[in-house]
């Protein structure tokens, strides 16, 4: 006769696994962490020593080539990647912890998608012939940790599960109010600003990896592809890497930001979600740039549009409660 509890029979694996929700929290404070050791990294003029391993060359090298450009440039992109990671990070936390948690289907279906696209947006950082390393040391810890969650979390969904129409549906009055008040313009804005960010990162990732540059770009480098391949044959895979990089999670991002301003009611949590992401992403994007001198009104117009319609947005949906 088994005189042990059901609650003393419980496996420790399992009670930390829970419903698979503490798995893609988990992956989100990773993503987190991993933007803001990109941060570091860039606010400190370091490479990873793959990267100096890659390149056979340190930042203060590179810096000898004119006026540290070149580096400058390579930490732009990072900078702006490491805060698209983190705006990530934080909508995967409350994704987890308010609409999962209470068996929101569509929400699931956001998780699947951007695991999915910023998982395989991997492979076109390889258009080059860089392998980044780490980041394939990460991918491949963090994807069974959120293909566990998301197997886990599926059994959250209520029946019947309509899959990706939950997306698509339409929402509840409680959700979507009319577009002429002040809650329908900042959902519009939302979905504006989401639009764009998705749009931007297409674009950006398909430069990473075909062109590489755009002209403003070698505009401020004041040098050719060609005359950074003869400085170093290596430089110009870095290099799309890290675009390719950037776009992928601008893209997954983008996207997000998109269906959650359609299917979410604006509540306290989720402003303050927003706010702290869209501060962070937009923050870092366009903030480094007039860091390194590289304010092209053509470059960053389109950045600072998409964090206007985002700001207003934010304003218009600020709830009575959202600091209470």
């Amino acid at each position: 006769m088994n005189d042990i509890s059901p609650r003393e029979q419980e496996n420790l694996l399992a009670a930390l696994i829970g419903d698979g929700r503490s798995l893609l929290s988990l992956t989100g404070l990773a993503l987190i962490a991993s933007g803001a050791f990109a941060l570091f990294l860039s606010a400190t003029g370091s490479f990873l020593p793959h990267d100096v391993d890659f390149l056979g060359m340190q930042p203060r090298q590179l810096c000898g080539f004119n006026q540290c450009r070149i580096v400058h440039f390579m930490f732009h992109d990072r900078v702006a990647f490491g805060g698209v990671l983190i705006a990530i990070g934080i909508f995967y936390l409350w994704l987890a912890q308010f609409p999962l948690k209470h068996g929101e289907e569509w929400s699931w279906w956001v998780f699947f998608i951007s695991g999915a696209m910023g998982f395989a947006s991997f492979l076109s950082y390889l258009g080059y012939g860089y392998l980044d390393t780490w980041h394939g040391v990460a991918t491949l810890v963090l994807l069974p940790c959120f293909v566990l969650g998301m197997w886990k979390t599926h059994a959250l969904l209520p029946l019947p599960r309509l899959g990706l129409r939950s997306l698509f549906g339409p929402v509840t009055p409680l959700v979507w109010n009319r577009w002429k008040n002040r809650a329908g313009f900042a959902r519009m804005c939302l979905l504006f600003a989401g639009c764009g960010m998705a749009a931007a990162g297409s674009v950006i990732m398909f430069v990473g990896m075909s062109s590489v540059f755009v002209p403003q770009d070698l505009q401020y480098l004041g040098v050719k592809s060609a005359q950074l391949a003869a400085i170093n044959p290596h430089l110009v895979p870095l290099i799309a890497h890290d675009r390719a990089g950037f776009g992928g999670g601008l893209l997954s991002c983008g996207l997000m930001v998109v269906c959650i301003a359609w299917k979410a009611p604006i509540t306290p949590a989720l402003w303050q979600t927003l706010l702290i992401a869209g501060t962070t992403g937009f923050g870092c994007a366009i903030g480094v740039h007039f860091l390194i001198g590289y304010t092209d009104f053509t470059h960053i117009t389109p950045a600072f549009i998409g964090a206007l319609i985002f700001v207003f947005g934010i304003i218009c949906a600020k709830p009575a409660a959202a600091f209470n």
